[in-house]
């Protein structure tokens, strides 16, 4: 077992392996073990960086011990070990009777004087790893100053090349942008969002898909409105990369996050829970699902009245918003109104803000500086004005896009007009909220839908009175008491 020897190859990274890099080691190893008739019987191969140490490919330091050759053949010094830990290895290998050699250096590791100068070759190899360590910290933070992440884009972003802003996955970025929405409305929790993102056909950067843990840590992630927070060390900085949502967005998910009554996951949802009552005990109707359906029937067992089913109560709400619309006085009011504080002159007191959160700021720096703020105090303070200057200036960009805003609402209110379409192209959520909105004393009885509209709100252009509509329909035939 003499001559019997491992050998071992490093490059830096990954794309140093694909490279020559190792091959060239490996023939600079195999030349030295044919020159001084040495046999391989084992190589040990590593692709990542040597400036931590504790690297699993030094499994190969206990075969050694074990007995499992009598020797180690490295190509250089500065490929053995990179920092001082891994090379008091390699010097308890030699003391323990192991037989170091290196490939492509005449040095007699068993005499003092071939073993000092190697030591001396291994400071200044482990020197080296630290100050480019230094330099690269310089070089991130100089970047993430600039607003720029210099690290691997977050799912829903896309890299660009160093030196430039990350920029939205076109693929991933709006479904990303609906797990937020969802969650802040209180319709998904945590484990929920796991099956969501899941139908959405969500992914990991290896196409693997997402854990709890991963949700939580997106939903978590200030990057998103367009904030770089260092996880390491809570560092924050504005970034300058387009931000997939709005600040107000997502503070809305952080504080439904920290509170205690979020909604939790139910195994169902459905859009008119807690919507209608029973016209017959005045109890609250709750819902069910029976072959494909949803039901609603009252939440007192004993009370006759029937069940009704969801899709016939949609009919019959599709036929009130068909007849009815909004008041037309209302909207010209609406209108004036809106017109008028769009182009009020008055100054604008987001900008003045924005500046007191800046200057803000520049006291938490020097309060860092002059010893009157932990570290861990400003950190915390400097997260919370950077999400309050991210807020204040989408409302300036708002309010500097009065134009835009303009058209909005003109389209808005167009489309209002038609209240019937807007309900059937609305989703479940917006259906529930538009119901409740325009009307109130919702009650149901053998099928038969009553309620008292919003004052908003006129049927066939009459201010008011009784809409008779009951008996038009068999199936769906509606009541109506006198409106309010």
């Amino acid at each position: 077992m003499s001559g019997e020897c491992f050998a071992y190859v490093r490059v830096s990274t990954v794309k140093q392996g694909e490279g020559v890099s190792l091959e060239a080691q490996r023939e600079a190893i195999n030349a030295f073990a044919e020159r001084n008739n040495l046999s391989i019987t084992k190589w040990f191969e590593e692709k990542e960086t040597a400036a931590k140490s504790g690297r699993p490919v030094f499994s190969l330091v206990k075969e050694l011990y074990a007995g499992k050759a009598a020797g180690l053949i490295i190509h250089k010094i500065d490929r053995s070990a990179r920092n001082i830990a891994d090379w008091a290895k390699i010097g308890e290998l030699s003391d323990s009777g192991i037989n170091i050699h290196f490939a492509t250096e005449s040095l007699d590791f068993k005499s003092c004087g071939g073993r000092l100068t190697a030591d001396i070759q291994a400071v200044i190899a482990a020197d080296y790893i630290r100050n480019l360590r230094e330099e690269t910290k310089k070089g991130l933070y100089g970047r993430l100053k600039q607003g720029i992440y210099p690290f691997k884009a977050p799912i829903g972003y896309l890299d660009t090349g160093a030196g430039n802003p990350k920029k939205i996955d076109p693929e991933k970025g709006h479904k990303v942008k609906e797990m937020f929405e969802a969650y802040a409305r209180g319709e998904e929790s945590m484990r929920s969002l796991v099956t969501k993102s899941t139908s959405l056909g969500l992914t990991s950067s290896t196409g693997n898909p997402l854990c709890k843990s991963s949700i939580e840590t997106i939903l978590s992630n200030p990057f998103y409105m367009g904030v770089i927070k260092i996880k390491r060390n809570g560092s924050v900085f504005s970034g300058i990369h387009e931000p997939l949502i709005s600040a107000k967005l997502f503070n809305q998910v952080q504080r439904q996050r920290n509170s205690r009554t979020v909604r939790k996951n139910t195994k169902r949802f459905f859009t008119y829970r807690a919507v209608f009552k029973c016209a017959i005990c005045k109890n609250g109707m709750i819902a069910e699902r029976q072959k494909g359906h949803s039901y609603y029937r009252c939440h007192t067992q004993s009370c006759p009245s029937n069940t009704v089913r969801e899709d016939a109560l949609e009919d019959m709400l599709i036929e009130i918003f068909a007849r009815a619309q909004i008041d037309e006085r209302l909207i010209g009011k609406f209108e004036k109104s809106l017109e008028k504080r769009l182009n009020s002159s008055q100054p604008s007191f987001v900008k003045v803000n924005i500046s007191k959160v800046e200057a803000a700021l520049d006291r938490l720096t020097n309060a860092l500086a002059d010893g009157i703020l932990s570290s861990e105090t400003y950190t915390k303070k400097k997260e919370e004005l950077e999400l309050q200057k991210k807020e204040l200036q989408e409302k300036q960009r708002d309010e500097a896009n009065k134009s835009k805003q303009k058209v909005f609402v003109r389209e808005f209110l167009e489309l209002a007009k038609s209240l019937s379409q807007t309900y059937q192209n609305a989703n479940p959520q917006e259906k529930a909220c538009l119901v409740r909105n325009a009307f109130s004393n919702l009650f149901v009885k053998d099928k038969t839908l009553y309620f008292t509209r919003r004052d908003w709100m006129v049927f066939d252009g009459k201010d008011g009175g009784v809409l008779e509509c009951a008996g038009e329909r068999t199936r769906t035939s509606m009541g109506c008491p006198a409106s309010s």
